[in-house]
């Protein structure tokens, strides 16, 4: 089970014993070997209710046969099937996660029931508290805690269920404390919004959570305050979501008490050794060294690392070359809103190892060689990347790397570890590092893009300023090593390319609205490409504001870019197509309907 940190000690509850029924495909039969009721119904058992709800928030589950199928991450569902990245390796290694990146997904892939699987088991776990709360007699749950674990009950139910609803829009299903096989109810129908169901699970959790926690793993109310906002995005009330962005902007504290705040540094996200920082609203947990073979860290992650450097496996993550356009700046350091993309910057695509190469003189946003690794630029502190040796099946994958989910060599002891099979044996590794599910930067760029809907475009520039002021201190920018040879011995004080940010000074404030929402969306692809919101955030704009084919378009060029590349063949996107009205939300696994009886319908066009 997933540990909750408190400080620095590892708190948790010990439920081997305790046999979930969502153990036993969650709704569809009884429950075999369940402790009876009346044993949980006490602290001690709700409290071990409520820790399992918690363990399946980073995605895995060991009764999912792909433990890289459902990540917390989205590195599949949000990231490869975007225009951030492209699925690595060669086109059919893991074919199910290419279609998945080439949108020929159809609805027998093997990642799905994965997805689905492990949202409704923890569903199901959270449901398993709220009803075990009111048969408890013996006193041992005081009415204030009851109220309190209720809330996070419900923030795990809606945390799971905005999870379906991203993946499957209206075609995903509700699930609440009151469907039971014992109530002859299971045969859940799909087919219409279930936001607005989400948004009074968070609104529940916000009313009834403390400002601050224990244990700092736990939800507080401005997490649960974060996700309602979340879901009101996803809903397009930018009207509710915008007092709830402004209260968490002036007032919002971690569960610990901290003030939420930007990180001093951007690359500090990620860095596994600063978890659980000021920046992060809320943080699903990630452990290693604890006596759990790895089963409690970054499980879904393992295939994302370069070949080369960290762990020799596998480079499934792979930054676009539209990604890293993205990232090229005007003379003002602004970015390129409309002719990023009009030629791909400098890389060694073809270039073996061996040969020279020297990276681009061109101006780029220091967030790129924090979020891609590149030829020749000093890699975390693992050494400058150095090219194809790094890369697997570079023809296939193109010449960068993700670096978002990997550890620091300095700190390999205590943030990462072996977890046998796929990780041990040089092919991949388990880290410590927790996962973001939202941080302060997506809540002001939330509040950014309220500010626009509603009309105050000056604001809007003020909040996304602040997003790149972080991004333009000079010392959060790679620089070169001390020794090459030595890479943990240190940095110079020499920027390690041409970083160049600027500020807006007007252009968003005086602009039209349409050219600000660009300007806003194009800000939340440089802050948080590679962490998985990418595809789901493209969606929100092709049901919204953008309007239906937005998404479809955006895609399309993208695809069209990245075919056309010379000296990358990229197998995994020929041929690709993005369909409006059918590739913005996946299908729903043939299993489930099948296992409904026809209850559930499949998504349009699948």
């Amino acid at each position: 089970m997933k540990k909750i940190l408190s400080g620095s000690v590892i708190v948790i509850v010990l439920v081997s014993t305790i046999i979930f029924s969502a153990c036993k495909r969650y709704l569809t039969s009884p429950p075999v070997g369940t402790l009876s009721s009346s044993v949980l119904a006490n602290k001690v058992g709700v409290d071990g209710l409520l820790i399992g709800a918690y363990s399946l928030l980073d995605g895995y589950y060991s009764g999912v046969s792909l433990v890289f199928a459902s990540p917390v991450s989205n590195w599949t569902f949000g990231g490869i099937s975007s225009d951030d990245a492209i699925k690595g390796s060669s086109s059919n290694d893991q074919f199910d996660a290419t279609t998945i990146s080439n949108h020929s997904v159809d609805p027998t892939n093997g990642y799905l029931p994965g997805k689905w699987d492990v949202q409704l088991y923890g569903i199901q776990r959270a449901n398993d508290v709220l009803r075990e709360l009111p048969l408890v007699k013996d006193g041992s749950v005081s009415p204030a805690y009851a109220l309190q674990v209720a809330g996070e009950a419900r923030f795990l139910r809606g945390f799971y269920e905005l999870e379906m609803a991203k993946c499957w829009g209206p075609f995903a299903i509700y699930v609440s404390d009151s469907i039971s096989y014992g109530n002859n109810n299971i045969n859940v129908p799909n087919g219409v919004s279930i936001l607005p169901k989400i948004e009074e699970d968070f609104k529940a959790a916000m009313n009834t959570l403390p400002a601050t926690q224990q244990q700092i793993g736990r939800a507080n109310k401005y997490a649960a305050e974060a996700f309602l906002a979340k879901t009101y995005m996803f809903d397009h009330n930018y009207a509710a979501a915008k007092p709830l962005l402004e209260d968490l902007i002036a007032n919002g504290v971690t569960s610990s008490g901290a003030k939420y705040a930007l990180n001093k540094h951007f690359a500090d996200n990620f860095n596994p050794s600063l978890k659980n920082s000021p920046e992060g609203v809320f943080e699903v947990q990630m452990s290693v060294k604890d006596g759990s073979s790895g089963a409690n860290g970054n499980v879904e992650d393992i295939l994302n690392f370069p070949l080369g450097g960290p762990s020799g496996c596998c480079g499934f993550y792979q930054p676009s070359f539209s990604l890293v356009n993205s990232y090229k700046v005007d003379a003002n350091g602004l970015p390129l809103l409309d002719t990023w993309n009009d030629y791909d910057l400098k890389s060694d695509q073809g270039i073996a190892a061996d040969k020279p190469f020297t990276p681009t003189t061109d101006a780029v946003d220091p967030r790129l060689d924090w979020t891609v690794g590149r030829r020749g630029i000093p890699y975390l502190d693992w050494g400058i990347m150095p090219g194809d040796s790094w890369i697997r099946e570079q023809s296939t994958a193109g010449p960068y790397s993700g670096m978002k989910s990997v550890y620091y060599q300095a700190a390999a002891a205590t943030t990462s570890d072996n977890f046998g099979g796929w990780g041990g044996g040089g092919q991949g590794q388990i880290t410590a590092n927790n996962y973001k599910a939202i941080r302060f930067a997506d809540v002001i760029l939330w509040a950014a893009e309220c500010e626009v809907e509603v009309g105050s475009l000056a604001q809007a520039e003020k909040y996304v300023n602040m997003i790149r002021a972080r991004a333009a201190d000079p010392t959060g920018f790679v620089h070169t090593y001390i020794d090459p040879a030595k890479p943990m011995a240190g940095y110079t004080n020499t920027p390690a390319a041409n970083y160049m940010i600027g500020l807006y000074t007007g252009q968003i404030a005086t602009s039209t609205k349409d050219f600000a929402r660009k300007a806003v969306w194009f800000e939340r692809k440089l802050e948080l490409a590679m962490e998985g919101h990418r595809f789901f955030d493209l969606q929100r704009y092709d049901s919204g504001p953008a309007g239906g084919g937005y998404m479809a378009a955006v895609m399309k060029a993208y695809i069209a870019h990245e075919t056309n590349i010379p000296g990358f063949t990229n197998p995994v996107q020929k041929g690709a197509t993005f369909t409006a009205g059918k590739n913005e939300i996946f299908p729903v696994p043939i299993n489930e309907i099948d296992k409904s009886g026809g209850i559930l319908k499949q998504a349009h066009g699948y």
